[in-house]
């Protein structure tokens, strides 16, 4: 009998004593035969179906989590796990044209951060394929390479958490807590759809929770929608509820826990070429300026869209044709 079956041996032991009585009444034996027969060894086997019993309901234990091995990270809400990211897909910074202001700012929301300084949640909004999520990412790599060198391990640490795990954000957040390490939360596409009730874990871990966010963490979100709810689930709120002006307040005050709102709107024609020529430059991709103005109005006409996204697939589809490996 090893020393975790001889601790539960004792324990039911003493437990058994405690409750003679008891079983004495439902057995119909008296006290002190009641006690002889509970002093008996147990069997191996129910040691041990009741140590696996004890150790299911048993709290885990604390897990030393080593945050030092990578610079991104991927939470898995399942199985609450940190999965190291050892290269992030980004772009660079520089290449991130048309959207000046929102640059700038996250940039010094996010170096504020990094240095200890108060600094806002931030929920990027707005176009599809117009570098949202590209600039967080872009940022972060920016900011570490500012702090400690290009190509060496940085202070900030990039956790992203997929809007399905959302529930398990509180979860995340009491671990990220302990660490000595700072933390941008990234969710990709954030919304909220029907009647799902997720929203309402995110509203606490912002804020309004009992502990608030922790000081080592800040939320960065992307969404094509400004309120993160779709416009016809705020209406059927307005139409349906009692008091249609607090139903609708409930719902939308989830964009309100972030302190910084940052708009991404359409290109023009010649934020859209400035993007394919920047790309170009970038990949050392060497073409004709007329056939590449020409081929790239042409590529964002098929798709009915001008958008960093559209300018960088056109310049792939480019690169592939001219035998470019697009390597930095």
């Amino acid at each position: 009998m090893d020393g975790r079956w001889r601790t539960i041996s004792m324990a039911v032991r003493l437990a058994n004593h405690r409750f003679a009585g008891l079983f004495a009444n439902f057995s119909g034996k008296t006290e002190q035969d009641a006690m002889k027969q509970q002093d008996a060894p147990l069997p191996a086997d129910i040691l041990a179906q009741i140590a696996d019993a004890l150790e299911r309901i048993a709290p885990p234990k604390p897990r030393n989590r080593d945050f030092s091995a990578a610079d991104a990270f991927v939470w898995h809400g399942r199985i609450e796990g940190f999965q190291p990211v050892k290269s992030v897909n980004r772009v660079d910074r520089s290449l991130l044209v048309g959207i000046d202001s929102a640059r700038d700012t996250l940039f010094s929301n996010t170096m504020r951060f990094a240095e200890g300084l108060p600094a806002n949640n931030a929920l990027l909004w707005g176009t599809r394929g117009m570098g949202k999520s590209s600039l967080v990412k872009a940022t972060h790599a920016t900011v570490n390479d500012q702090l400690s060198g290009k190509g060496k391990p940085g202070p900030l640490k990039l956790v992203e958490i997929h809007r399905e795990d959302i529930d398990t954000l509180p979860d995340m957040m009491s671990e990220l807590r302990q660490s000595e390490h700072r933390f941008i939360v990234f969710c990709d596409d954030l919304s909220f759809d029907g009647d799902t009730t997720s929203y309402k874990s995110l509203k606490a871990a912002l804020e309004g929770g009992i502990e608030g966010r922790p000081a080592n963490v800040i939320l960065y979100a992307t969404s094509n929608r400004r309120h993160l709810l779709p416009r016809d689930m705020i209406e059927n709120e307005r139409s349906t509820a009692i008091n249609p002006s607090e139903a609708v307040e409930e719902k939308v005050s989830l964009s309100d826990r972030f302190g910084l709102w940052l708009g991404f709107h359409k290109c023009s024609q010649d934020e859209y070429l400035a993007m394919i020529d920047g790309y170009c430059q970038h990949y050392r991709i060497d073409y004709p300026a007329d056939k590449l103005r020409h081929e790239a109005l042409e590529w964002a006409t098929t798709r009915g869209s001008r958008s960093g996204r559209v300018a960088f697939q056109f310049v792939q589809d480019l690169a592939g044709r001219t035998g470019n490996r697009m390597e930095d």
